[in-house]
């Protein structure tokens, strides 16, 4: 039995009819660009966030970089996040001309460590964006106390929070902004690069939607410079076919999670996903965390000849990234964001898991760890 990370065939054969018949009506009607089923799903995904306005654009990336654009971030300023998230987060801050600054994570979900956040605010802070990583929520309220007090605007990274709650509103009404990635592997994921950007703010909103579309309402009057920046319409019929979908393919990760929960409870050495309360997880990732570190590729190498696809998210660290020697971050200055770099392995997670491969999966990693503690 091969087991893979996100099995994105299984999904399509459960749903072909649906995904088929919403891209032959684009493909029958030829509005490729721009056309209703963007509308459409803007609407239909601000419904299902309980937002204001959604904004389709053309990836996740592009969303972060349309919002600091347009709330003004731009050469000099800098943005705090977090060093433990893909480089997705910071390649349009550095692209604004601005500068990320790290905090560290809680060591407990991964997520940006408020208690760390204020001492890193300084007079050029112009946003602060946490990542609701893995599906959980960061902690919106201590981090917009903050903000708030500072009179800094939250964007939200939600690329991997598709449906995730903070007590009991959905991400996307926390900050200024909330920006959505598409890609194809995502809870809710196109066929092919796709973002979003959710909001309460209908100035905000307007702004991005003519930055996106090179800076324009109507076809021929361009109010400001934009970017070709827009939801592919095919893109956006897929998105609008498998929305109806999200809530059930949630609750199966949330009980593939549970299950997980339960069978890894009390093996020695072994840390499962710690849950902040009153939030909701939407489990895009489940990751595990071993106590002694220098066992995590051991174990990643035992899964894989196993056939099963896990892997690690993520194994360099921002400040350490290569493209990004230039901020002048040295090893040891995030602590648990490198403790964690070396001691996490994702689990394959995806709605269309089976029990028997959830048993091979627990039986695997149950085994490599009994034969470690009986060596």
């Amino acid at each position: 039995m091969n087991i893979p990370l996100v099995d994105l065939k299984a999904q399509y054969a459960r749903i072909q009819p649906d995904i088929d018949a919403a891209m032959a009506k684009v493909l029958a009607e030829t509005d490729f660009i721009m056309g209703k089923a963007v509308k459409d799903f803007e609407a239909a995904f601000a419904d299902f966030l309980q937002v204001k306005r959604v904004v389709g654009v053309s990836n996740g990336t592009d969303a972060l970089h349309l919002t600091l654009l347009a709330l003004g971030v731009g050469a000099g300023d800098e943005v705090i996040t977090t060093p433990h998230t893909f480089i997705a987060t910071v390649e349009p801050i550095i692209q604004r001309g601005a500068r990320p600054v790290f905090v560290d994570i809680d060591p407990a979900t991964f997520n940006l460590n408020p208690a760390l956040l204020e001492a890193a605010i300084t007079p050029r802070t112009r946003a602060i964006m946490p990542v609701h990583l893995y599906g959980q929520p960061a902690d919106m309220r201590a981090i917009l106390e903050i903000a708030d007090r500072h009179g800094i605007p939250v964007i939200e990274d939600a690329a991997q929070a598709h449906g995730a709650e903070y007590q009991g509103k959905r991400i996307g009404n926390w900050g200024r902004a909330a920006c959505f990635s598409f890609y194809p592997g995502k809870n809710l994921g196109a066929y092919g690069d796709a973002g979003g950007i959710a909001t309460n703010d209908e100035d905000l909103a307007n702004k991005i939607a003519k930055l996106r579309n090179h800076g324009r309402m109507t076809k021929y009057e361009h109010e400001i410079v934009g970017y070709g920046n827009r939801l592919d319409t095919l893109q956006a019929a897929v998105l609008l076919a498998k929305l109806p979908y999200l809530e059930e393919w949630t609750e199966a990760r949330r009980r593939h999670a549970a299950y997980y929960d339960e069978m890894l409870k009390g093996i020695p050495g072994l840390m499962r996903p710690a849950v902040q309360a009153d939030t909701r997880h939407v489990y895009h990732l489940y990751v595990i965390r071993l106590e002694d570190a220098a066992k995590r590729d051991a174990l990643l190498d035992h899964l894989t000849q196993a056939g099963i696809g896990a892997g690690i998210h993520y194994p360099v660290p921002l400040h350490l990234q290569p493209a990004l020697t230039h901020l002048g971050y040295q090893h040891g200055d995030f602590p648990e964001t490198e403790r964690a770099a070396v001691s996490i392995i994702s689990l394959p997670m995806y709605p269309e898991l089976e029990i028997d491969q959830l048993n091979m999966i627990v039986e695997e990693i149950s085994q490599f760890i009994g034969v470690l503690k009986g060596a």
